[in-house]
């Protein structure tokens, strides 16, 4: 199904799916709302003959996209080989939508409602915990130089998917992240970006400012890293005088 549901999941552009990704699509389609089928109920479902929903099963079962698995029989067992039945791998399965953001907004909603905003705010500090201390331990080697911390920051924070990059700007510098796993949530719970913001900001290590979020909008969530203040030496600020009344 290289061509198919899954591959448009991936981000993959298909301009013109084959007949056979098409009907592998199918396939996929009738697995997922029916959990569990024989060639012979997806044949007829389909309206192909057994060798042709054998061909799609067995490319499926090469790309590890279905599995098999024998099935219990309904009535008194008859001679032969018990039928086996074809379901959707793991890795299929994530090709399809899902609805987790719904329940997510649907628990902090109930948070909120029991607890108040402080138990919102609570959940979203501890839910960004653990990124923070993976973050941290890929930041060991960048030293103390913000703009520096910033960039490993970006390549930490991609390899957790969010597709992040740091640039310097005349002002400092400036990172952007360009997905958010939490978008739809973090609409309605600012908590969530609230406390991304302050782990960015502890392990840059200086004050940062979100200028946009993906979450209210925004193409990109934009954190502004402003220039360190000059540290003025002694040397530098002692005032020389120059006397003109001799």
């Amino acid at each position: 199904m290289k061509n198919g549901v899954l591959a448009r999941s991936r981000g993959v552009a298909v301009v013109a799916p084959s007949a056979d990704a098409r009907t592998r699509d199918r396939v996929a389609q009738l697995l997922f709302e029916s959990g569990a089928a024989t060639a012979a109920e997806l044949g007829a479902q389909l309206g192909l003959s057994p060798a042709a929903i054998r061909k799609h099963l067995d490319a499926m079962l090469a790309d590890q996209l279905v599995e098999v698995r024998e099935t219990r029989p309904r009535g008194p067992r008859g001679r032969g080989r018990p039928a086996k039945a074809f379901v959707l791998t793991a890795a299929a399965r994530e090709g399809f939508p899902h609805f987790y953001d719904g329940i997510a907004t649907a628990a902090l909603r109930w948070i909120a409602e029991h607890g108040g905003p402080e138990a919102v705010t609570a959940f979203a500090t501890a839910q960004v915990s653990a990124l923070e201390e993976r973050c941290r331990a890929a930041l060991l080697e960048a030293g103390d130089d913000p703009i520096a911390r910033a960039e490993a920051l970006a390549e930490a924070l991609t390899a957790e998917g969010y597709a992040a990059n740091a640039t310097t700007i005349a002002s400092g510098g400036q990172l952007c992240q360009h997905h958010c796993p939490v978008a739809h949530v973090a609409a309605e719970f600012p908590q969530l970006c609230d406390a991304e913001t302050a782990v960015i900001s502890r392990l840059i290590g200086t004050h940062v400012q979100r200028l946009a979020t993906i979450a209210h909008g925004d193409g990109v969530c934009t954190t502004h890293i402003p220039t360190p203040p000059r540290v003025i030496s002694t040397t530098d600020a002692t005032a020389t005088t120059v006397r003109t009344d001799k």
